[in-house]
């Protein structure tokens, strides 16, 4: 039986802190100014909040994460398109987020080298086949300490720095670059647009409920997982709030640059103060907490999916096999072959590249449905066993658990109304690419693995261990 290795439940906040949140997004709201507070605040009232107390109930009454919890809620085929539709997000987010991580280095190391399409694939490479060895040789413990040490060091010291001088450039008596009055408080209201940019965000609370995972490595889980979880929720939202106001007020919006992204943003911060010398160590640092939200997310959504197979024998034997330590070697392995392969095609097909965006499009709205299936559990679990044991109950679940599923079937609506990048394309196009792209991501490949398994591809006694 793999070894079993406890966190403290402020290292499980760091975790999600780390998988849902950082700096990569400031940049983009500051354009906003004061109107990225309510840009953030509206989906955190409608969705995050939601899902953090949902998520603290069930984790604080069953252990598995969302697998256990959709099928102990619905139905155990409904608990694998669930740990299933989480893990099928990470097929592209990986290139993504260690895409971000090549050019941050390139802009430390030779900012030409970010438009290379060759060094941004040996950068996905040769992380993802070293976070895939660090994982293997250290389980979860490595994980958590990584993801600790990655927030502080690569977001929230950074992120503090950026608002401490934002806040004295105000105290030095310079004006504020974007209006700070309530009448700006709200973004200027553009139809259909606005509202894509409103629920948008919704998206960038995801991940919150996925380390719930890892809820059986904490001493007290019904006391200290719901603790950690408001602890992240907090973070979260210091972070994606105070640096983007931080950046409006010293950085004109018509200046602040959209591609070059939050690395632009610190050097003219850093610039106005006579300190462009920290730029390069920032920039390692946003390394250190993206490598720190990679390290979260492999961890998180394949260990679900090992659960998965192992418990309910939705996978072949192959995908169950874990190393000393417990980690999900198979799993993580062919996952890497598969990021791999897209890393190479981005260097290779630019094609490729231009059409990435709408495979995230597509996984990220597969990911969403995750959230139906969770929010639809919560409720029907209050119902069929009220009297199971929780160490904490959510304040109006069903009013939590309504409010959440509309937000996120809004979310995933949303995805259907094409983007600037589609240009002059038909939206008829768009919606027929990424509602096949759902269908086939979200229906057709779990259903075909449901119709498939075997009797003898389920292990239960290995399903009972603890995992590491």
């Amino acid at each position: 039986m793999p070894r079993t290795n406890y966190i403290t439940w402020t290292a499980l906040a760091l975790m999600t802190v780390s998988s849902v949140a950082s700096l990569r997004p400031a940049p983009t709201m500051a354009v906003y100014g004061l109107a990225c507070v309510f840009l953030y605040v509206l989906p955190a009232i409608v969705f995050l909040v939601p899902t953090a107390l949902v998520s603290a109930e069930l984790a604080s009454g069953w252990s598995g994460g969302v697998y256990r919890w959709v099928t102990e809620g619905i139905s155990p085929n409904m608990g694998f398109a669930a740990a299933w539709h989480q893990f099928a997000m990470t097929i592209f987010y990986y290139p993504t987020l260690l895409s971000f991580v090549a050019s941050t280095l390139a802009y430390v190391i030779n900012p030409e080298l970010a438009s290379n399409g060759v060094f941004t694939a040996v950068v996905i490479i040769v992380v993802y086949w070293a976070g895939v060895l660090l994982a293997l040789r250290g389980g979860i413990g490595v994980i958590a300490k990584l993801a600790s040490s990655g927030v502080l060091v690569g977001t929230l010291i950074p992120g503090a720095l950026l608002v401490i001088l934002g806040i004295v450039f105000l105290l030095q008596g310079n004006p504020s670059a974007a209006p700070m009055t309530g009448s700006h408080l709200f973004p200027a209201w553009t139809g259909i647009a606005s509202v894509v940019l409103i629920v948008s965000n919704f998206g960038a609370y995801s991940g919150m409920e996925m380390n719930a995972v890892h809820v059986n490595q904490l001493k007290d889980p019904g006391r200290q997982f719901p603790r950690s979880m408001f602890l992240a929720v907090v973070l979260v939202l210091v972070i994606l709030i105070l640096p983007p106001l931080a950046i409006s007020w010293v950085v004109p919006s018509e200046q602040i640059s959209l591609t070059a992204g939050v690395m632009q943003a610190f050097s003219v911060v850093f610039g106005h103060f006579g300190m462009g010398w920290l730029v390069p160590l920032v920039g390692l640092a946003i390394v250190i907490a993206s490598l720190a939200g990679f390290m979260t997310w492999l961890s998180g959504p394949s260990k679900s999916l090992l659960l998965v197979a192992k418990d309910g024998g939705y996978l072949p034997p192959y995908f169950q096999k874990t190393n000393k330590v417990g980690v999900q070697q198979n799993i993580l392995v062919v996952q890497g072959w598969v990021t791999t392969l897209l890393a190479l095609l981005f260097a290779l097909v630019p094609a490729v590249s231009n059409a990435y965006w709408i495979f995230m499009t597509i996984t990220t709205s597969v990911y969403l449905l995750v959230y139906l299936w969770l929010f639809i559990a919560a409720y029907r679990l209050r119902k069929i066993a009220p009297d199971h044991p929780r160490g904490y109950r959510a304040p109006a679940l069903p009013l939590l658990c309504g409010v959440g599923f509309i937000a996120s079937i809004a979310a995933i609506g949303i995805s259907f109304v094409p983007p600037s990048q589609f240009g002059s394309g038909s939206p008829w196009l768009f919606v027929g690419i990424v509602g096949g792209g759902i269908l086939l991501l979200g229906l057709i490949i779990p259903a075909a693995l449901i119709a498939l398994r075997k009797p003898n591809w389920r292990t239960a006694e290995d399903a009972t261990e603890e995992p590491a």
